[in-house]
């Protein structure tokens, strides 16, 4: 039974990852990608690093822990938090947080492709929801002149990189604990971001930076990769599977639904029933009990 403390805290959470994706958008505005995750990655990380560490939590990695954690970050950093801000910067915010959370069908299908997990007649619905979701949204983008499909693509591979680390996450032999781990991948992501950013994009400037843009870096380090990040971790450990994949569906809701106040982007009939397809399929994949419900649990938190 969810405690009336631990609603609170899952309403607060989704409503924080909600509308990071619009605060991500305003940041765009402003700010080239690789430099904007550079930036909040590191900066989240390093502050949560000092707070767990805090907390008495073992922080140093043994022996091959570091390959390991270096490993998953790969997928789970460098492939979906590199990946997810490309289709921001592509398509409005609300779409691409529609598209990154199919990310629990990808898990299946990976699951059931590398990792010989049960393929059951929900996972086919909601491969067929999905398939319709990422039909209207590709069809609204081709219609428009300006419309930029790559968008859809980079959302889709992020969201199969992040499948991808939640299996090898959950597979993972280590010591620490989850959030100590993802601190580690946050940190070892946001050098490699850093190097990317130094050698691709150009050298930003701060002092053009606006009240809403300094607002929205804020939010990503405090929010995103901070106090967010310290709830789900404290509520993963207690919440039922069902009640944390219904916040999951919220999410996409939230941002779409916020967007158009931060970023005045106003969803299509296209959008509204694609993000119907989409919470169809993760109630399919991840309310039923036994092996789909093991199989979607996710180690990491769904952020972006």
């Amino acid at each position: 039974m969810i405690t009336r403390r631990q609603l609170w805290a899952l309403l607060a959470l989704t409503l924080m990852w909600g509308v990071n994706w619009p605060m991500m958008k305003l940041s765009l505005q402003q700010l080239s990608p690789l430099y904007f995750r550079a930036s909040t990655m590191l900066l989240g990380a390093s502050w949560l690093f000092v707070y767990v560490a805090a907390q008495g939590e073992r922080m140093k990695p043994a022996g091959r822990e570091w390959l390991t954690i270096a490993t998953l970050g790969l997928p789970n950093v460098l492939g979906w938090h590199t990946l997810s801000i490309f289709g921001v910067q592509e398509l409005a915010s609300g779409r691409a947080a529609i598209l990154g959370f199919t990310m629990p069908i990808f898990t299946v299908l990976l699951g059931a492709a590398f990792f010989g997990e049960h393929i059951t007649p929900r996972v086919r619905l909601a491969v067929a929801c999905v398939s319709l979701a990422i039909g209207l949204l590709l069809w609204h983008e081709l219609q428009r002149l300006s419309g930029r499909p790559a968008g859809v693509a980079w959302m889709l591979g992020a969201a199969a990189s992040w499948a991808l680390g939640t299996l090898m996450f959950r597979r993972a032999q280590l010591t620490l604990s989850p959030l100590v781990v993802t601190v580690w991948m946050l940190l070892l992501g946001s050098a490699v971001l850093w190097v990317l950013a130094l050698s691709l994009e150009p050298l930003p400037s701060p002092s053009t930076f606006s009240a809403r843009m300094w607002v929205s870096l804020v939010y990503g380090v405090l929010i995103n990769y901070g106090f967010a990040q310290l709830i789900w971790f404290g509520l993963a450990r207690n919440l039922p599977p069902a009640t944390s994949a219904m916040s999951v569906m919220a999410i996409p809701l939230v941002g779409t639904l916020s967007a158009t106040v931060i970023t005045g982007e106003m969803p299509h009939w296209q959008d509204w029933l694609a993000m119907v397809f989409v919470m169809v399929a993760i109630a399919s994949v991840l309310l039923p009990t036994g092996a789909l419900r093991r199989g979607t649990g996710a180690a990491q938190s769904p952020d972006a």
